[in-house]
Parts: C-alpha cells; structure tokens; sequence
C-alpha cells in the first residue's frame, strides 16, 4: 500500500482543487512577472547588474553551505577540500558584487559560448536523427541558438552591457505569461469528484 492510499484526502484531485481556489493569486503572480520583466527589458542595464548581484549573492550562500557541510566530513582531505571549494565560492561571490560589471562580463561572455556549442550540439544531434522524427524543429532551435550566441560573442565586451538584462526580461514575462495562462485554466478547470 501506497503512502498516498494511506492518507485519504491527499491525492491528486485535492490538490487540484486546493490550487483552483487560488487561481487568483497564481494569475496577479503571472502578473507580477510580466511587469518585472517588461521593467527589466525597458532597463536592460540595470537588470544586467541586478542578475549579477543575485548570482553574487548565490554564490555567497552556496560558499558558506559547502563550509558547513565540509565540517561535517570525516577525513581531512575530505574536510580541506570542502573548505577550499566553499571559500573559493565566497570569495568569487563577493568579488562578483565588488565589481558587478565586471562579472557581467564575464558571464555574458561564457554565456555567449554555451550557446554556440549548443547549438552547434543541437545541429549535430538533429542530423543523426531519423526520417519522420521532428528533426528540422531541432536544428531551427540549434541555428537559433547558434546565431544568438555568435550575436552575443562576437558584440562582446559591449554585448554586455545587454545581454543578461534582457534574458532575465524575456525570461520573466514568459514565465508571467505561463502563470496567467495556468490560472486562467484552473479557473475554468472542472475537477472530478
């Protein structure tokens, strides 16, 4: 017997319900995204700083969780390195937030490579795929994301200026968008007893 056929009241449908009565708050959240990042795409400067800020933090928080953990290890191999591995994350976290500009640089270049190899990835996994398979929608995707990254590395270090603000603006009006429409179909969404 499952622990879900053990707790009556607890299964999918109750959950389905719990989130219907809150269709509300999920769509003003879809909401609150899209302005985000329609402010974000409007000051794609200081969204870029912004994001960096938030991964230097991150970063930060991630250091000083891998010193606690590395305390909890048994040898001092195990210790020393869990211990360099969480300050050396520290240090680039509050390096990051001495020079946010600097970081954006760097990321925004390092981004812009990930995306030509993915796409280049993308291409190559799409032409070993077989007759019938939605093959052309992947190398679509692979030279999209092939030209956005060669547009990206080949504007740098002013592509950064740019870049990240606007992945961050784009990303949260799509994710707005995908909330609004989730809440608007929990609303009209009938639920089996």
């Amino acid at each position: 017997m499952t622990m879900a056929q053990t707790q009556p009241g607890h299964g999918l449908g109750t959950g389905f319900r719990s989130l219907r009565g809150k269709w509300g708050w999920i769509v003003a959240l879809g909401v609150v995204y899209m302005l985000a990042g329609l402010w974000a795409l409007q000051s794609v400067l200081l969204a870029t700083v912004a994001s960096v800020f938030i991964v230097g933090i991150m970063m930060g928080v991630a250091g000083i969780a891998e010193i606690i953990n590395g305390f909890q290890m048994k040898s001092w191999g195990r210790f020393l390195l869990w211990i360099a591995l969480g300050l050396l994350y520290v240090v680039a976290g509050l390096l990051t937030l001495e020079n946010p500009l600097l970081a954006a640089s760097l990321l925004t270049l390092m981004l812009g490579i990930a995306l030509i190899v993915s796409g280049i990835m993308r291409i190559m996994l799409a032409l070993g795929m077989g007759e019938g398979a939605p093959w052309i929608w992947v190398v679509i995707s692979g030279v999209i994301t092939l030209v956005l990254g060669a547009i990206i590395v080949a504007h740098w270090p002013v592509s950064t200026l740019y870049a990240l603000g606007i992945f961050l603006g784009v990303d949260l009006v799509f994710a707005g968008a995908s909330y609004v429409g989730i809440g608007l179909a929990l609303r009209g969404a009938r639920v089996a007893a």
